[in-house]
């Protein structure tokens, strides 16, 4: 089952199921007003086949606006957690190769704040380069998405936006280089945890446009993960707590090479599989 958060024609933002092209709305329920709220539901398919049961409207899917699938949620990532992650950050500067490669094989990983909900960008908003880089990338990454009890609870899709020149300048510059407005993309929806393949069958594919022609593609798969769900969840609510819940985005094992960078009016399409794809346009400053 896969469930978004959408605006209907009349304005109204609302949480619905998605089937195939047609989004049903989840009936109001004084428990469950939010996303966040069904997501919190210890059987979220169960209560929100039951609100759907009782649902007064479907729509097409042009008949309503898209929202980012996230309420008052944290946004956390992992990084170095791929082969090919670990290669290019170890590319940024000598000074934090080391730091990198030790990161990659140790027992604690690499886990950062991401984003807050008013940093997030949905489907067909945009995500943001900083005027300050001339380096910059998206980073397509298969997201977690984590309840108040820090259960896996769902998944979507994720885009870590990354100034790589900053963060090769040193590595205490990293919050600067991943996390300023419009730094992150996250949607189209979230698919519940039951209804996803199992991980070593997942795709993830990137493919950026400009002027309406592909400049970068890249392919990679949840088998090249090189921690586990389970790893990553337990550091991440290790001495912590999410009230509202979180998102984890779980690194990246595609990395444009060094000659790329993202300039305004590109657009990032992410695409992974029992997922859907997440488009955005790039703008900067």
């Amino acid at each position: 089952m896969k469930l978004a958060r959408i605006q209907t024609p009349d304005g109204r933002l609302a949480v619905a199921r998605v089937d195939g092209d047609d989004f049903t709305v989840l009936a109001a329920s004084d428990r469950y007003e939010t996303l966040a709220d069904v997501l919190d539901a210890d059987n979220p398919r169960a209560v929100a086949l039951d609100l759907v049961s009782n649902s007064p409207s479907t729509y097409a899917s042009g008949e309503v606006a898209l929202l980012p699938p996230i309420d008052q949620q944290e946004v956390w990532a992992a990084g170095v957690t791929y082969r090919r992650s670990q290669t290019a950050r170890m590319e940024e500067s000598e000074a934090a190769a080391d730091c990198y490669d030790r990161v990659y094989n140790s027992p604690r990983p690499e886990l950062f704040f991401k984003a807050t909900p008013h940093r997030v960008a949905g489907p067909g908003q945009p995500v943001r380069i900083r005027k300050d880089s001339k380096w910059n990338v998206p980073e397509p990454e298969l997201t977690l998405v984590l309840n108040s009890r820090v259960e896996l609870v769902g998944f979507t899709v994720g885009n870590d936006m990354s100034s790589r020149d900053i963060e090769g300048e040193n590595p205490l510059y990293l919050p600067q280089a991943k996390l300023y407005n419009g730094c992150c993309g996250l949607g189209p929806w979230i698919t519940l945890a039951g209804a996803m393949p199992p991980v070593e069958e997942i795709g993830i594919r990137l493919t950026v446009r400009r002027a309406g022609e592909t400049v970068f593609e890249g392919s990679t798969s949840g088998a090249q993960l090189a921690r586990t769900f389970d790893d990553l969840i337990g550091y991440l609510a290790r001495d912590n707590s999410f009230p509202d819940g979180v998102f984890l985005l779980t690194g990246t094992g595609i990395v444009p090479d060094s000659d790329f960078t993202l300039l305004p009016g590109d657009e990032v399409e992410i695409d992974i599989d029992g997922i859907g794809v997440l488009v955005n346009p790039v703008v900067q400053g």
